[in-house]
């Protein structure tokens, strides 16, 4: 692998992995603690459509699925605010609708010659320079908001109806939590792809909830498993010729796997 890191492409995909762990590791602990998991599915692939207006207007894709999914994010955060858990079905048609809206749009692309695995599977060796210094940017809004808006953040994550009374914008901090979720996804298309988005965004925070005893800890721990994963996948793919979305997500899954089993063995020793 150090060899490999001669080729532009290869400190390309290292860099974006280690932006998008980062990205996912704060966000992703704030999708887990919150329970908008299906919610952040949603947005994920409802940005398909982002990527086939993009096609079809001719501007970036990055810049199409960012807006799209900004824009899907604030329609999901709108029906879904008051009643989590009812919202499913708005979400499961949104979701349907954007993948459908991006496939007709790239249809009616003239002379649309583009693989379109690279977005539905991640393709992380392809990263270009203009995309790290998209995903650059991204980060920062993402740490710096969290880093100010910390106690607000825990708050309502862990005690949503205290948050209320202490005064707090409960509602303006949803909002804004379904787009830095938006902001986060077009980062990870890049690297996984939508199909496999969701796996990064919560599998490296549900690892680091069962090891950690707060939300800042739990945060860190969770880009550092990020990193790991990533990384460990991209050399896995780099040396076996593998696909490396798929490689870094079932990396991740062993880890899943891996802690789920301590934690039954960890159960039935203590009992």
């Amino acid at each position: 692998m150090w060899d490999a890191l001669q080729f532009d492409f290869i400190r390309n995909a290292l860099l974006a992995g280690i932006l998008v762990s980062i990205s996912c590791g704060i966000v992703g602990s704030l999708v887990v603690v919150n329970r908008i998991v299906f919610i952040s599915g949603g947005i994920a692939h409802a940005a398909y459509g982002g990527i086939g207006l993009a096609f079809f207007t001719g501007i970036s894709p990055t810049l199409g699925a960012g807006l799209f999914s900004i824009a899907v994010s604030m329609i999901m955060a709108a029906v879904s605010f008051k009643n989590r858990h009812r919202a499913d079905t708005f979400i499961g048609v949104i979701w349907a609708v954007g993948m459908a809206l991006g496939i007709i749009l790239i249809d009616m692309t003239p002379g649309y010659n583009v693989d379109l695995i690279s977005y539905l599977f991640g393709s992380i060796l392809a990263v270009p320079e203009s995309d790290i210094f998209f995903m650059v940017p991204l980060d920062i809004i993402i740490v710096l908001s969290v880093v100010i808006l910390y106690k607000e953040l825990l708050a309502m994550s862990y005690d949503e109806e205290f948050a209320f009374i202490a005064g707090i914008p409960v509602r303006l901090l949803y909002f804004s939590l379904l787009g830095m979720t938006a902001l986060c996804v077009v980062m990870v298309i890049r690297v996984v792809g939508l199909i496999l988005v969701i796996a990064l965004l919560t599998i490296p925070p549900y690892i680091a909830e069962k090891y950690t005893g707060s939300l800042g800890k739990m945060m860190a721990l969770a880009c550092l498993l990020g990193i790991l994963f990533t990384v460990s996948g991209l050399w896995l793919s780099f040396n076996y010729n593998l696909t490396s979305g798929a490689t870094i997500v079932m990396v991740a899954a062993v880890a899943f796997f891996i802690s789920q089993a301590f934690e039954m063995i960890k159960k039935r020793y203590k009992a």
